[in-house]
């Protein structure tokens, strides 16, 4: 039988990927503009020529309302402080198109 290591997860780097998506995942804008914009009929018929294409980076408020939670719990989820719950990780994944690999930093 092979003697499997458990992992922990170090929740201040893995809020740091968190962050750095944030800042500047296209995918995430997109989606982003998608729910808060087009859904709403704030914008026209072509989201490629939507003017939040040229900005990669997201306020925390907008993340907040994508995950329908407070701006606080999406600051303590960038810094560590609070995990974010497996549900929202992996909604987060497929939203900014990455792996949970890609975000998820292990001690």
């Amino acid at each position: 039988m092979q003697i499997i290591e458990k992992k922990y997860v170090n929740w201040e780097k893995t809020g740091f990927k968190l962050q750095l998506l944030r800042n500047d995942n296209i995918n995430l804008r997109r989606y982003v503009c998608y729910t808060m914009r087009y859904l709403r009929g704030e914008c026209g018929d072509n989201c490629d020529e939507c003017v939040y294409k040229m900005d990669r980076s997201i306020s925390r408020a907008e993340l907040a309302e994508v995950f329908n939670v407070s701006e606080s719990v999406v600051y303590n989820w960038e810094r560590g402080k609070t995990p974010i719950a497996i549900d929202d990780l992996l909604f987060y994944s497929q939203i900014a198109k990455v792996t949970i690999e890609e975000i998820v930093v292990f001690d």
